[in-house]
Formats: C-alpha cells, structure tokens, sequence
C-alpha cells in the first residue's frame, strides 16, 4: 500500500479522457506559453513567457522550435526534434543530454529526460518528469517536476495555447 500510494500517475489513467492528445495534432503552427518556475519548497523563483513554432515533416519527425523569455532578462532557445520510436517519441535538443521518451493516451502527454541547465558559474544535470494535459483543444497545461538524485529540487508550470491568426477578432 505504501508503495502505490507514492507511485505517480499511469497514462492508462487517462486512455478514456478528453479531448484527446496527440502530439502532432496540438504541436502545429504558432503557440504560445507563460508559466511559472518554482523551487524544492514551492516558492515561485522565476517567470517566462515563450514562443513555439511546431511543424511535421513527411516522415513524421516533429520539430518544436521555442524561444522563452524570463522576467530576469534572460532568454532561452531549446528546439526539440521529435522522432518516431515504437508508437511514441524519442525527444532530443541541445541541452538534453538524455534522450527523452514520449508517450499519449487520451487527453495527456508523459515526457522523462534530463536536461542540462546552468546553476551559477557551471551546469548540472536534472531530471525532468514532464506531464502535459490538453483541457481545450487549443490550450494544453503542462506539470514537470525536476529533481537530482530522485531529490525533487524545483517544477515548472505552464499553459501552452495555440496561437490563433488571421482575419477577425481572436477570442
């Protein structure tokens, strides 16, 4: 009992939610983020905004080029490569230095890979447990808790949405 009641979400808790997730469907075109990162006790240390533009090629190889901008000034470039392997995704970029998998059922997304971020005058390595929820069809929230040595060290909170263009007003 112990044991499952630390244990995280499952993707088979979400087979049956709505509306569904599917990476290259959301991922396309312009979208845009804002959220929030916070450190080991809560506190939100951070904030950023970003822009993404997502595209698909013809063997289905996703691109998600993002730019964030926080509050201190600084600015972030990641572009991820999203490559087909065994009915997910296998995720890469220039600051992760372990490969990423990616996996959908229903309305979420489950992302793990560990990323290489600066902390004072060096970097260290962090795991990144990334969960992503589509509750509209244009807007996604996404969770990921970061730790170092399984030691839960900070999160990230964010909504992404999808960037609405053209004539007429935006709602």
């Amino acid at each position: 009992m112990v044991l499952t009641a630390c244990a995280g979400p499952s993707l088979d808790d979400y087979r049956d939610r709505g509306p569904a997730l599917v990476p290259s469907g959301f991922f396309q075109g312009e979208l845009s983020a804002r959220g929030v990162v916070k450190d080991y006790a809560g506190e939100v240390i951070r904030t950023f905004d970003a822009d993404i533009v997502a595209r698909w090629d013809e063997h289905g190889v996703g691109t998600l080029d993002e730019v964030f901008r926080f509050d201190d000034g600084e600015v972030q470039t990641r572009v991820w490569t999203l490559t087909p392997d065994n009915g997910g995704y296998r995720a890469t970029a220039g600051d992760v230095v372990e490969a990423g998998t990616m996996r959908w059922q229903g309305n979420a997304i489950h992302m793990n890979y560990v990323l290489r971020v600066s902390y004072g005058d060096s970097t260290i390595d962090v795991r990144m447990d990334d969960w992503m929820y589509l509750v509209t069809p244009d807007t996604l929230i996404n969770q990921t808790t970061m730790s170092k040595w399984g030691i839960p060290v900070g999160e990230v909170v964010l909504v992404i949405q999808k960037t609405k263009r053209g004539p007429g007003p935006q709602n």
